[in-house]
């Protein structure tokens, strides 16, 4: 019985130390372990407004033509794809900003979403466009779709974009042919906003 005591106040030791421990390692713990610790919704609010920060920087970059901005924004197997169909890699696509081949004067952006999938950030956003592509006007208004990855460094880099072009309204397309609307008016066949 003497022994069983023994145990018993071992075990009531051997607990209270392991407290204590815990305890000092938790209070001298790293910023990154207690960001770690923070309830789930906390840190997608603050990975939700990094990703809309970095949106915001895009826009900039685009507006100004900042191809040095761009340039640390994309990942380097970055795809994109314009609402034409054309397939641009992260070289491609500063080259076109760098030789101003696309040039982007106004760019409003509206109804944005992001949805967190672990390390991987989906925004879907409306934007209303003008500038040229290619020398041609653009004026119009886009839904785009660009995904970010969270690297292992906790940097978000773009890796892909898509975009589709909105018809305008009813009276904007033209008259009626053989029972099907009309292509829109006088708008080129454009990059849309963002890295395309």
């Amino acid at each position: 019985m003497r022994l069983f005591g023994l145990l018993i106040r071992r075990s009531q030791r051997t607990s209270a130390a392991v407290l204590l421990t815990a305890a000092v390692i938790s209070a001298s713990a790293p910023p990154a372990f207690t960001l770690h610790m923070q309830p789930l919704h906390e840190k997608k609010h603050d990975a939700k407004r990094q990703v809309e920060a970095l949106e915001e920087q895009w826009r900039q970059a685009q507006l100004s033509g900042d191809v040095a901005t761009m340039d640390s924004l994309l990942s380097d197997d970055y795809i994109g794809i314009t609402m034409t169909g054309q397939v641009n890699t992260k070289m491609q696509q500063l080259d076109r900003m760098r030789n101003h081949k696309m040039a982007i004067s106004k760019l409003e952006l509206g109804e944005m979403q992001v949805k967190l999938v672990g390390a991987i950030a989906i925004v879907t956003s409306r934007a209303e466009v003008e500038g040229t592509n290619e020398g041609i006007p653009v004026k119009g208004t886009y839904r785009y779709t660009r995904v970010y990855q969270r690297l292992p460094s906790g940097n978000w880099k773009i890796t892909s974009f898509e975009a589709t072009r909105v018809p305008g309204p009813r009276s904007d397309r033209g008259s009626p042919s053989n029972g099907r609307d009309a292509a829109p008016k006088a708008v080129s066949s454009v990059p849309p906003v963002g890295p395309s």
